[in-house]
């Protein structure tokens, strides 16, 4: 028991840091190649976690092996296109101007169900408002409506919008963040200040965020919790 215990733990340190190795994404931004190295470490992780007659090197070093491929793959993408677009495929335009391309629907095997859902995801709710959309090669739908359809923005508007940078998490849970402290150019001497002017503690804060402006938000820990 307390062996298989061992195993799944060290198998799963292994797993994480192959993860972080390829890099940061979500499930539904993997290319075709991230997405088979992960099924392949997944299945070849669960062998040795319920075979214990296995040795562990037979788990680890066929992970290593496929960590190292699609690290490989990755950079041989980023310096080839051609290559990139081999393995990924490329983007393909769904609605051209206005007009549905039912033959790349077709081709995608796309349902005309299943391109309203991708555009109702997007909040666009009338396929005449879409002037184009491409699926990408990771899947998902992107969207540019008609300029007539596009809600203005500030400069459309002549309006100058003050630039007061990332709101960010300064304190969770009573633990200081230094990472949000420095991107947003606070000091400990000025956290201290707001902190003592509000009257309480940073263990007594249960969020409290701040942009570079210095305007800041403060939630306190409930009663118990």
């Amino acid at each position: 028991m307390i062996i298989s215990f061992i195993r799944t733990f060290l198998l799963y340190i292994v797993i994480i840091a192959a993860v972080r190795l390829m890099g940061k994404r979500q499930i539904s931004e993997l290319q075709t190649s991230e997405l088979v190295v992960t099924l392949l470490i997944s299945d070849i992780a669960a062998i040795p976690m319920q075979d214990t007659g296995q040795p562990l090197v037979s788990g680890f070093l066929p992970i290593a092996v496929l960590v190292a491929c699609e690290i490989i793959i990755s950079a041989l993408m980023i310096k080839f296109p051609k290559f990139r677009r081999s393995v990924c495929g490329k983007p393909i335009i769904v609605i051209n101007d206005g007009k549905v391309d039912q033959k790349e629907l077709k081709r995608l095997r796309m349902s005309t169900e299943d391109l309203s859902e991708d555009l109702r995801l997007m909040n666009v709710y009338n396929l005449s408002d879409v002037a184009y959309a491409i699926v990408e090669t990771n899947g998902k739908l992107s969207v540019l409506k008609k300029p007539e359809k596009q809600q203005p923005d500030a400069s459309m508007l002549g309006i100058v919008v003050p630039d007061n940078g990332i709101e960010t998490v300064i304190i969770s849970d009573g633990v200081i963040s230094e990472f949000s402290m420095d991107l947003c150019n606070l000091t400990h001497e000025w956290l201290e200040g707001v902190l003592q002017g509000e009257h309480v503690k940073p263990e007594d804060v249960f969020i409290m965020t701040a942009d570079r402006t210095k305007k800041y938000n403060i939630i306190k820990k409930e009663a118990g919790i």
